[in-house]
């Protein structure tokens, strides 16, 4: 089965499936990294050369920081930059906390009726109210026109805390006991021991919930009214889609110049790669992460 050493001697067949497998996981890649590229390229670009070009785009076209200095004399982008930070964080936290409260009870074998609970909390992941009974309660909760309507609507994911819950069964009993015997209580045994325990997991739900909190514009959409009070995201979607004309054609140190898009491609880049930046830091418990339950043992 091997020859020298401790290499492996492969079959034709299985050298030329390897081979084709690596050629067309590599054509996806390409074909799913250029859009990013394209746009990166053309938010370099001169507005006036990206508007002549047609096809494929492999680098800037007479490279320009206009758009980008656009964009950032844009105060609505600093203002919903800073607004989106805080619901990020502020947000994130309390996704995790709830998170982790709840899927530690849920673990628990003593805990009363915890599978009714538990069908209960999956059946929402079927069957919701609705927007407008969604609005309904948020308005007569007062959260209409508040920051907090970004935040609490959404402040447990069903979803997330089956990734937990199923995280935490897998933790021995013994390790409980052990504490309950040394006079630990049950937040002592959360934060103490099972968190740290889960934190592959816990890092990955730290992913799920801030792409979600940065990705939010369609909660703002419906319960913010205050332009000052947008995040980014609606920023960015009054810029992509609604084309007012403040952003259709802009003065800068050159003159006038038809800028609009590759503002647009600049706002774009602003947006995403910050989010972006976090997925390297992270990569290393997205696998160990998502796979709990995967295999029993």
């Amino acid at each position: 089965m091997s020859n020298s050493g401790n290499t492996i001697k492969r079959s034709t067949g299985e050298r030329i499936f390897r081979l084709g497998n690596h050629t067309f996981l590599t054509f996806l890649m390409i074909i799913s990294f250029y859009p990013m590229l394209y746009v990166l390229f053309a938010s370099f670009s001169d507005p006036w050369e990206i508007m002549k070009h047609r096809g494929l785009l492999f680098w800037p076209k007479g490279y320009s920081l206009a758009s980008y200095k656009e964009v950032f004399k844009n105060r609505s982008i600093w203002t919903g930059l800073l607004t989106t930070v805080i619901n990020l964080i502020g947000g994130t936290s309390i996704n995790i906390l709830l998170t982790l409260l709840g899927a530690y009870g849920l673990s628990r074998k003593g805990f009363l009726f915890r599978n009714t609970i538990m069908l209960g909390i999956t059946f929402t992941m079927f069957f919701s109210g609705g927007m407008i009974p969604t609005f309904l309660v948020v308005k007569n909760l007062g959260l209409y026109d508040n920051r907090w309507s970004m935040i609490l609507p959404t402040a447990l994911s069903a979803w997330n805390l089956i990734i937990l819950r199923t995280a935490m069964l897998q933790v021995p009993d013994s390790l409980e006991e052990s504490a309950l015997l040394d006079g630990a209580n049950d937040f002592v045994i959360l934060f103490r021991i099972m968190a740290p325990l889960v934190g592959a997991t816990i890092a990955v739900l730290v992913l799920y919930y801030g792409v979600d909190h940065w990705n939010q514009w369609y909660q703002s959409l419906l319960y913010i009214q205050t332009r000052s009070k947008y995040p980014l995201q609606m920023i960015m979607r009054e810029i992509l889609v609604t084309n007012s004309q403040e952003q259709a054609v802009t003065t800068t140190e050159t003159g006038t110049e038809p800028i609009q898009t590759t503002i647009k491609y600049a706002t774009i880049m602003v947006g995403t790669v910050p989010i972006l930046c976090v997925y390297p830091f992270l990569q290393r418990y997205f696998i160990k992460g998502v796979m709990v339950g995967a295999v029993k043992g």
